[in-house]
């Protein structure tokens, strides 16, 4: 085998967990030519990795033309194998139509009739994400690495630097789903706790989570920076790297923390560990509401609790 790809244009988080298998493909096939897709947004994971050699970009708000021009390209390439770990159309119709001559994915996809082979994808029996991944290449090759990496540049750790003249705590406290996300009354618990200690406490986020950030900070009677939006999502990585401690949603700075093997903290809302996208770090510990009837209320998360009550969101944080 000479040439492969990799297609994953879900999350960011998805894209994360499918790292594993760039680290085994490499080493079994240290000469192979590792290539990714990845939808536009995320092209940024990997643009630093070492050993990825190109990565293509789906671009989902021309999806038309960009499906178009990427089944090109990647016909182009005459790839021995692509495996895809997205489970969706897009991405099947892709592979579907790839020319490699070898094509292995999820039973889920439907197009997953036209690959050469396809595995089951079963969710919520406990098994993580990263082992469902990697079953789509232990056949024809030795999985040794289970941990996610990715790699922040030098430029990343020498732009946090300048935050980094104390030790520090980075709290996330943002989702996409108001059911993943803690409650504001959880996160200002938490600074008064830490703020106990001389360590520096950073909000961190996207753009979109500077509103939330912000009142976090205002509701707060303690000292607290917000770098939400300051930050690449690189310069994240590299940021959560050195933190004394994370704590995260049951989102991407979860992954961000898994990645560097980062201590963290993850809170699980509405959604559970047992459903596979759990930490991965070292140092990792989990912060739920258990035996809620009505917990887990789906796959992922809700603009609001379904019962009306966000009982999973009713944390206690540990002593």
């Amino acid at each position: 085998m000479k040439k492969i790809l990799l297609i994953q244009t879900a999350f960011i988080g998805d894209v994360i967990l499918s790292t594993p298998l760039i680290a085994n493909l490499h080493k079994q096939f240290p000469n192979i030519q590792i290539d990714y897709l990845v939808k536009k947004g995320n092209e940024e994971l990997l643009s630093g990795h070492p050993n990825v050699n190109h990565v293509f970009i789906f671009d989902k708000g021309n999806k038309w033309i960009s499906l178009k021009e990427n089944i090109r390209l990647i016909r182009q390439e005459k790839y021995d194998t692509i495996v895809n770990l997205h489970r969706f159309a897009s991405s099947g119709l892709i592979c579907a139509l790839s020319g490699a001559k070898q094509k292995i994915g999820f039973k889920k996809n439907p197009f997953s009739f036209l690959y050469s082979k396809s595995y089951k994808h079963a969710i919520g029996n406990g098994e993580h994400e990263v082992d469902r991944n990697l079953s789509l290449i232990a056949s024809f090759c030795d999985i040794t690495i289970r941990k996610p990496s990715l790699y922040p540049s030098n430029e990343d750790y020498t732009f946090v630097s300048k935050f980094q003249g104390t030790a520090y705590y980075c709290l996330a406290p943002a989702s996409i789903w108001f059911t993943k996300q803690a409650p504001i009354a959880t996160w200002l618990q938490l600074i008064e706790k830490l703020s106990d200690s001389d360590h520096a406490i950073f909000l961190m986020g996207g753009p979109n989570d500077k509103a939330l950030c912000k009142q976090i900070i205002s509701e707060s009677t303690k000292e607290v920076r917000s770098l939400a939006g300051e930050l690449s999502i690189m310069q994240s990585v590299a940021f959560m790297k050195n933190a004394k401690r994370n704590f995260v949603n049951d989102s991407g700075p979860l992954h961000f923390a898994s990645a560097v093997n980062a201590p963290v903290t993850v809170f699980f809302c509405s959604t559970i560990p047992a459903f596979g996208f759990g930490p991965l770090s070292d140092d990792a510990k989990i912060i739920e509401v258990a035996h809620l009837p009505c917990r887990p209320c789906g796959l992922h998360g809700h603009k609001t609790c379904p019962e009306g009550h966000f009982k999973c969101g009713a944390l206690a944080l540990e002593d």
